[in-house]
């Protein structure tokens, strides 16, 4: 597969968080780029497991670490080399950061600070891409859509820990590479919620819907009017891999100036839809109901969120691949090819990542020509 310039092709690329749901579409993706990749994370949380599932800890060099850990994520830093960083580890579930505060602020901010720090003390060439989330802003409930110059905050842990995240990675920009001559390039990048096959996370409305109707029970929605810019998980995934190739082909300082910066990722205007509205679009493809099982007392959660990428589609040209229904169809359709043979994971997985390519090609985006 060639995509991206075929910039990644042989270049050595760190991926921290490489066991979760994003992180194992990444991998699956760049080792398709030919790529070398390395990863550093937990192991996976869940059972059924994407990374289980693609085999990918025979595939790539498969590194077992907490990024809380300094000394073991400047280890494998300083093994790997990489040419790339995707910092994509995280706690990243806003429900269970109301449990485990602590946990949360220490994986998201400080886990941060370790990458980055590591990432100085090697002294070598690196274009890093810190992922956080569309929720590190201060969310306001408003109709308008965030903008990267957006105040930064969060109401619950989760958020503002990712929030504080983004604080950590412009003051390590600023500190250490901020010079025109740095020899590392980061940049931060603020994605939508995302969806897509071989998710089997508690509290995400996708798997909780799949879940359920593979048992014949009706699909519990504990927040039906809460709005969110849905995507497919390859849509932030081609912001993030394009966003590293433009830092790393930016050599001008007004270029990188711009490029060294937070940016949104998010899907189309029309994506923006209700809770609800992703259920009802779920249950177009698989039989099955749902029922409103609303908490008032429920702990505090945001209702209205919409991105904006006008500076994502100004400066790297990326702009979303697939709507709403088509979104929502490829997610049902991996986990139906799951459903019935497991073993299926590995071609749907690699089918998805091909056909979203074929089809940005055909729309004219150049990160796929």
């Amino acid at each position: 597969m060639t995509a991206f310039g075929d910039i990644y092709r042989g270049k050595r690329v760190l991926i921290t968080g490489h066991t979760g749901f994003k992180g194992s579409w990444l991998s699956e993706w760049l080792l398709a780029l030919g790529a070398e990749v390395t990863g550093l994370a937990l192991p996976p949380e869940t059972t059924p497991a994407l990374f289980d599932d693609l085999g990918l800890a025979n595939r790539l060099q498969h590194h077992i670490g907490d990024i809380r850990d300094l000394s073991t994520v400047r280890k494998v830093v300083e093994m790997a080399r990489p040419d790339f960083i995707f910092h994509l580890a995280a706690q990243p579930l806003v429900r269970l950061s109301y449990e485990q505060p602590v946990e949360t602020y220490a994986t998201n901010v400080l886990g941060t600070v370790h990458v980055l720090e590591a990432v100085r003390l090697a002294r070598q060439p690196c274009t890093v891409v810190a992922v956080t989330t569309d929720k590190c802003y201060e969310n306001r409930e408003w109709v308008n859509s965030y903008r990267e110059d957006d105040a930064l905050g969060g109401y619950d842990p989760y958020s503002s820990s990712k929030g504080a995240a983004e604080l950590a990675i412009s003051a390590y920009r600023r500190s250490y590479f901020s010079r025109p001559d740095s020899i590392v390039k980061l940049a931060s990048a603020r994605a939508g919620n995302v969806i897509g096959g071989g998710d089997w996370a508690l509290d995400r409305i996708v798997p909780d819907c799949i879940r359920a109707l593979q048992i014949g029970n009706t699909i519990p929605v504990r927040n039906k009017v809460a709005i969110r810019p849905w995507q497919h998980v390859l849509e932030p995934l081609s912001g993030y891999l394009l966003l590293g190739a433009s830092l790393h082909y930016a050599t001008a300082a007004d270029a990188l100036l711009q490029l060294c910066s937070g940016f949104n990722f998010g899907p189309a205007l029309t994506s923006n839809r209700t809770v609800e509205d992703l259920v009802k679009e779920i249950l177009k493809h698989l039989p099955g109901h749902w029922v409103d099982r609303s908490d008032p007392q429920a702990v505090h959660e945001a209702t209205l969120l919409n991105l904006a990428t006008d500076k994502a589609f100004s400066f790297l040209k990326w702009q979303p691949v697939w709507d709403f229904p088509r979104t929502v169809q490829q997610a049902v359709s991996w986990y139906s090819r799951y459903s019935a043979d497991s073993a299926a994971a590995i071609d749907s997985t690699t089918f998805q990542i091909s056909d979203y390519t074929a089809e940005a090609k055909r729309l004219g985006i150049p990160w796929a020509q």
